[in-house]
């Protein structure tokens, strides 16, 4: 009977190993279109589908991305400004795809913008602070998705969603894991919405990369800011042995956790695009495997203990 089993196994195995393998072809027939482009995963990713012959259609923030990008990819790449919060801007970069693809459709989207700061201790923000991230990291999703949607489903293409690790276990204060929640809420909804139409949701989820969003001049420079503005009394409760701690805390996992090859996302993501048969969700680096994925299956207690034994005490705490 054992043997049995084992043979299952093995070819149970062999077989997802295989349909895993399987890609789609003629990839210069397909455009895609890829939100914050600027700079980290989405401009790594811009230029490694590019290479693969993708017809590849860049969204930036700023100008300077938008032409360093398109100096860096002059041949079957082009880019265009989006900002993601504002719907007129969203509406004039769906009126340039449908100019670009043509009577083709949007084959693949990926809402890859976000933002991290401001993160921290919970009472230290403000409403509008939660705002400010999950109108990048949520909104945008949800606007950019709905705006793309039916270029999309005319070629019962692909939807690539970034959402977090931290998505799955909420590891601080903040709209960050907030809103990856959220996205990854909404990238389940969608999938099982527009299966129907054959177009097929991905959720990435990574851990900790070293780009922009993970910046510890950039980080802490928010969480002075918080600081600083925060009610006499609140700061108190704290206290500054608090503030210096914590600061050392960020800066120590930060150093340890962050991985430096980001091109981990971008394959991932290629693999969503390219795949007859794509994954639900892809977890690239090794501390989304090993540390915060297992951690989100753990009862709640084991990891408010944890987290409690890293992260230092406040002055006026509970004894």
């Amino acid at each position: 009977m054992l043997c049995y089993v084992i043979l299952f196994a093995i070819a149970w195995a062999i077989g997802w190993f295989l349909r895993d393998r399987q890609t789609i072809s003629r990839l210069s027939d397909k455009h895609v279109f890829i939100t914050g482009c600027d700079t980290g995963f989405g401009n790594l990713l811009a230029r490694r589908l590019n290479k693969k012959g993708f017809q590849v259609l860049a969204g930036c923030l700023t100008e300077k991305g938008a032409n360093d990008l398109q100096k860096a990819c002059p041949t079957g790449l082009k880019t265009t400004l989006l900002n993601v919060t504002n719907p007129d801007s969203i509406r004039k970069a769906v009126e340039w795809v449908k100019a670009e693809v043509g009577d083709r459709g949007l084959y693949g989207l990926v809402n890859n913008a976000g933002v991290a700061n401001p993160i921290g201790p919970t009472e230290w923000m403000t409403l509008g602070d939660y705002r400010k991230v999950m109108e990048v990291n949520t909104f945008g999703t949800i606007g950019v998705t709905l705006a793309f949607l039916p270029l999309v489903k005319q070629t019962q293409g692909r939807i690539v969603n970034m959402a977090s690790v931290l998505g799955r276990l909420s590891a601080n204060g903040g709209g960050y894991c907030v809103s990856k929640y959220a996205v990854e809420a909404f990238s389940d909804s969608l999938r099982r919405d527009l299966q129907h139409f054959g177009v097929k949701v991905c959720i990435i989820e990574p851990g900790f990369f070293k780009t922009a969003v993970t910046d510890l001049d950039s980080i802490e420079h928010s969480l002075r800011q918080l600081w600083d503005q925060m009610p006499p009394e609140t700061k108190k409760s704290y206290g500054d042995v608090y503030y210096q701690k914590y600061m050392k805390v960020q800066r120590l996992i930060m150093n340890f956790i962050c991985d430096t090859d980001i091109s981990k996302v971008p394959k991932c993501i290629e693999h969503a695009l390219q795949a007859v048969y794509p994954r639900t969700r892809y977890s690239p680096g090794w501390d989304a495997k090993l540390v915060w994925l297992p951690a989100s299956y753990m009862p709640a207690f084991i990891v408010d203990a944890v987290l409690a034994l890293v992260l230092p005490k406040p002055a006026q705490r509970v004894h």
